[in-house]
């Protein structure tokens, strides 16, 4: 540890921009009727992505022996926790900025610990959830046009690529989302890009037919920013759904989670129609503020924390 371990990372001038920008989100989202929220960070809950990995907290009642106890998880999302408060009845449009927590994430644009900004509005369906968000980034970036793109408009626009007739895996489709098409997104203004397909949907409502998951994310200057569903409301596929990505999970020498939780219980008793998104918050102001790392405007990230 050196002389200078204690100092922030971020600029003074940096951590104004992010109050400044924290302040707007709030205003945007409370002209707009939600009602801002907290729901738990530490949960016997959480979500099950292949990517994503919770950290474990042991609860103990006894000092003595410290390892013995339930096992309950640092939220990566505070998903879970915001759809139960749509079940229940009442709230109808909700935000939340709040820490979350994902492993094994570091790097320019990761850090074990980020915020995270998260929005649901009972009513809205997929084209009412992209509206939403192209306000968001029209009024934060104060950008007059966000464009909008489709995956495979996407792929063949930036990797010349028709979808419709490519044989690819997952892992290779992904490597030319993240090298080919995703550093071209958002460069001349914000770029929400939809459609993707129907084994991507995570909590997305799939249109079968077509093969397509009602999902949108937002870029700007190559970065993924926001990611946003037309929400999933039947049990039985969030139940089939959390069993396959487990099955992905072990298969990449990862263990599984829960698949029970309280979100199948909120879903049974009936979650109402709704679109949602999540933003990272972190990478937001890195844009506003034109550094190239998360780093610049965290006042302290994992290595000085």
């Amino acid at each position: 540890m050196s002389q200078s371990d204690f100092q922030p990372t971020a600029s003074w001038a940096n951590l104004k921009l992010r109050a400044e920008a924290l302040q707007r989100l709030r205003v945007f989202f409370d002209a707009r009727g939600f009602v801002e929220v907290e729901t738990p960070i530490l949960s016997h809950d959480t979500v099950i992505d292949r990517h994503l990995d919770p950290l474990r907290v042991t609860l103990f009642a006894d000092p003595q022996a410290p390892t013995v106890g339930p096992t309950l998880y640092l939220q990566t999302s505070p998903e879970f926790g915001m759809k139960r408060l749509l079940a229940a009845g009442d709230a109808k449009a909700i935000y939340q900025i709040t820490k979350v927590f994902r492993g094994a994430e570091t790097g320019e644009l990761h850090n074990p610990e980020f915020t995270m900004l998260e929005w649901y509005r009972v009513g809205d369906d997929y084209e009412a959830g992209m509206n939403l968000l192209a306000e968001l980034a029209g009024e934060m970036f104060r950008a007059p046009r966000v464009e909008r793109l489709t995956f495979h408009q996407a792929f063949e626009r930036y990797a010349s690529m028709d979808l419709s007739s490519a044989t690819m895996s997952d892992v290779e489709l992904d490597i030319v989302l993240t090298s080919r098409v995703q550093p071209q997104l958002g460069q001349s203004q914000p770029t929400i890009l939809y459609d993707y397909p129907a084994d991507q949907a995570a909590l997305a409502q799939v249109r079968v037919a077509e093969n397509i998951a009602e999902r949108f994310e937002l870029f700007v200057r190559g970065v993924e920013l926001a990611n946003g569903y037309h929400e999933l409301l039947d049990p039985a596929s969030l139940r089939a759904r959390n069993i396959q990505t487990n099955q992905l999970r072990q298969a990449d020498g990862k263990d599984p989670l829960p698949e029970q939780s309280r979100l199948l219980a909120a879903m049974e008793h009936g979650l109402p129609n709704c679109a949602g998104c999540a933003l990272g918050v972190d990478r937001l102001v890195m844009l506003l503020a034109g550094a190239s790392s998360i780093r610049d405007v965290i006042a302290f990230p994992i290595e000085r924390a």
